[in-house]
């Protein structure tokens, strides 16, 4: 495979910015077709974004034969079966985050692909941005010495449409698996073991303090890494103030960086502090696009697959109390 020719199935708010103009801008890679189930606002996003061909039902956008890897940009309780219809049509699949609403679906998914012989890539595109390549070199290096612990804040105020009771859908457990700690923590879960190695264990409590939608909008948890590394943190969607901030702590000095927040790494040590202000590129996901598309033509290897995304639903379901299988 050669030349990467995607279809998506979903052109919501993430295929504006985020991923939509990665796919054309990136060197052999083509945004052919894109599937919405209202026709208008799929031809809609065709229009404005140069896209050729638009969809309202999936499948006919998967048999297309112009269309060579699939791209599901659609919440996570649609990524099964979505992932299941491309890969019995034979085209690569990559879906974004979270993976699936549990880590059984997500292993479902990896099954899937490997008895059709298609790979399988996750946007977890933070393995490739240039500021977490940065804080992935600080502790490879050696200079922090043996890290000790990691401690994770996030808290955002409540949003004033969840508050007021609009529908979204990151916050409806049987859309997106639970609140916005299974969105934006599955992005902390799967970085940490990218950068530390995988999670072997972990737990965590539960509370749902402003009663403004159905899900959790507090998770306190306590995890484990197979090296023995211990980590804590915390993610409250219902306070009175914005903290985006994790910390890896070594014997020599430790690293602070955010997620969501900030083009900053900040690293302390005896010898001084330095800050590194790595802002990230205009489309988030062009950087992992380029490795998906460079491994599909077999010139290098992405780092994010549905193996390793899988073990972040079960991260966050051991945490929820789900009980999943054992990794």
């Amino acid at each position: 495979m050669q030349e990467i020719r995607w279809g998506s199935i979903g052109c919501g708010d993430v295929m504006e910015v985020k991923s939509g103009p990665a796919l054309q801008n990136v060197a052999h890679s083509t945004l052919i077709g894109v599937m919405r189930r209202d026709k208008q606002m799929a031809e809609d996003f065709a229009r404005r974004h140069g896209v050729q061909k638009w969809y309202h039902n999936a499948q006919r956008l998967i048999n297309d034969p112009d269309i060579n890897a699939i791209y599901i940009a659609t919440p996570p309780d649609s990524h099964l079966r979505y992932t299941q219809l491309a890969a019995e049509a034979g085209k690569p699949v990559y879906v974004e985050k979270p993976m699936a609403n549990s880590y059984a679906e997500c292993q479902e998914m990896v099954q899937i692909c490997e008895q059709h012989d298609v790979p399988l890539f996750v946007a977890y595109y933070r393995r490739a941005l240039p500021r977490y390549l940065k804080v992935k070199e600080i502790l490879d290096s050696g200079q922090l010495g043996e890290i000790k612990e990691v401690q994770v804040k996030l808290h955002h105020a409540a949003k004033a449409t969840d508050i007021s009771g609009d529908s979204n859908w990151r916050v409806n457990p049987e859309v997106a698996g639970c609140g916005y700690f299974c969105d934006l923590g599955s992005h902390i879960f799967d970085l940490l073991q990218y950068l530390l190695g995988n999670i072997s264990s972990a737990s965590g409590i539960t509370a749902n303090t402003g009663k403004h939608y159905e899900a959790e909008d507090f998770v306190e948890a306590e995890f484990q890494f197979v090296s023995g590394l211990t980590g804590t943190g915390i993610w409250n969607f219902n306070t009175d103030e914005d903290i985006d901030r994790t910390k890896i702590v070594g014997t020599k000095g430790e690293v602070e960086y955010s997620h969501f927040a900030g083009d900053f790494v900040y690293v302390r040590s005896k010898s001084g502090e330095k800050h590194f202000n790595i802002p990230n590129p205009l489309h988030i996901q062009q950087p992992l696009i380029q490795l998906i598309v460079d491994e599909l033509r077999g010139v290098a290897k992405c780092p994010s697959t549905g193996a390793s995304a899988s073990r972040t639903n079960w991260v966050m379901d051991k945490i929820l109390g789900r009980n999943p299988t054992t990794i």
